[in-house]
C-alpha cells in the first residue's frame, strides 16, 4: 500500500522534481523579495530618518502626500 503511495504508479519521479521546482522557485522568489524590501527600508530610512516634526508637518500637508494617506487609512 505505501509503496503505490510512493511510487506514484511510475509517475513518482515527475511529480516530486515537479513539485520541488515550485517549492525551490517560490523560496527564491520571498528571499528576493525581502532583500529588496529590506533594501528600500533603508534607503527610505537614511533619506527620511532624520526628519523633524515641521519637515513631516510639511510633508503631510502636500497634495500627493494627503491623497496618499487618504487611501492608506481607507484600506
Amino acid at each position: 500500500m505505501i509503496n503505490e503511495i510512493y511510487f506514484m504508479n511510475g509517475y513518482a519521479g515527475y511529480v516530486l522534481s515537479a513539485f520541488s521546482f515550485t517549492l525551490l522557485s517560490f523560496l527564491g522568489l520571498y528571499l528576493v523579495v525581502k532583500v529588496q524590501l529590506v533594501r528600500e527600508q533603508n534607503k527610505f530610512v537614511a533619506k527620511f530618518g532624520t526628519l523633524d516634526s515641521e519637515k513631516a508637518k510639511s510633508a503631510k500637508q502636500q497634495r500627493i502626500n494627503k491623497e496618499i494617506l487618504a487611501n492608506a487609512t481607507n484600506n
